[in-house]
């Protein structure tokens, strides 16, 4: 048994959806979320920059005494991770879009994914794509804005309403049947996407997935926390606490931090 947190960061707040599946499968772990909104998006950085500000996080995470970190960002995921598990001896958790059983599962044979530029333009993607969406019609949007808006605090702003209509209409028009969703900020999108997407198309993301993920690689490095005691979780932000904080609830500490 381990009472060591678990670390979990973002280029925002968006990766809290990510935290949210996690605490819920898992929830006697102690957490740190560590929001680095400052520099959000990743997306448009370019790949060395990204590493950069990854490892940034990864140390300050483990000068934290975690366990095990959670790259719950797409974007630092798909450009920095392999390089994260070279440098550093812990367990790290990546983020993928969920391309597989969006392809497996098509009828129409055309998926959508709605990502960021550097999810999108990372060889991580690309492989994963020519790997699982070989004969699939695949329409690719970046999301350019959407982190944006969110990490502003205006999920359900008329400006979010136009983008999302603008960038899943060309979908819709290919007869998509599932959109995937390769940003962890987009699933607070989804009630939105709801009422403008026609109804037989399914939307997914990657949290789920990713939860049951760390949960088996705590079993497997005998890392859980079974202990009772009720567990303590920080989020901390170098950006706006208050949209940080309307996320993930009152129940939680959440504070500023210049990082």
């Amino acid at each position: 048994m381990s009472l060591q947190p678990i670390g979990i960061f973002d280029s925002g707040v968006g990766g809290t959806s990510i935290f949210k599946e996690i605490h819920s499968l898992l929830p006697t772990e102690n957490a740190i979320y560590l929001a680095d909104s400052a520099n959000a998006p990743y997306g448009p950085k370019g790949k060395d920059r990204i590493i950069a500000l990854s490892e940034k996080n990864t140390e300050y995470l483990l000068n934290k005494n975690c366990k095990l970190i959670v790259v719950a960002c797409n974007t630092a995921t798909t450009n920095a991770i392999q390089h994260l598990r070279a440098k550093y001896d812990m367990p790290f958790i990546g983020i993928e879009p969920a391309i597989k059983p969006a392809a497996l599962q098509t009828k129409t044979k055309a998926i959508g994914i709605l990502a960021t530029k550097g999810t999108l333009s990372s060889e991580l993607f690309s492989n994963t794509t020519q790997l699982y969406a070989n004969g699939i019609k695949v329409i690719e949007q970046e999301g350019e804005g959407i982190v944006q808006l969110i990490e502003a605090g205006r999920i359900n702003s008329i400006e979010m309403t136009a983008l999302l209509e603008m960038y899943t209409k060309p979908m819709v028009a290919a007869n998509i049947d599932y959109l995937v969703l390769g940003c962890t900020h987009y699933p607070y999108l989804i009630p939105q996407l709801i009422t403008i997407l026609p109804k037989h198309i399914k939307i997914i993301d990657s949290g789920l997935a990713v939860a049951k993920q760390t949960k088996a690689v705590l079993e497997q490095n005998r890392l859980l926390n079974e202990s009772l005691i009720q567990p303590e979780i920080n989020f901390y932000t170098n950006g706006n606490t208050a949209v940080l904080k309307a996320l993930v609830g009152d129940n939680f500490n959440v504070e500023y931090l210049s990082f």
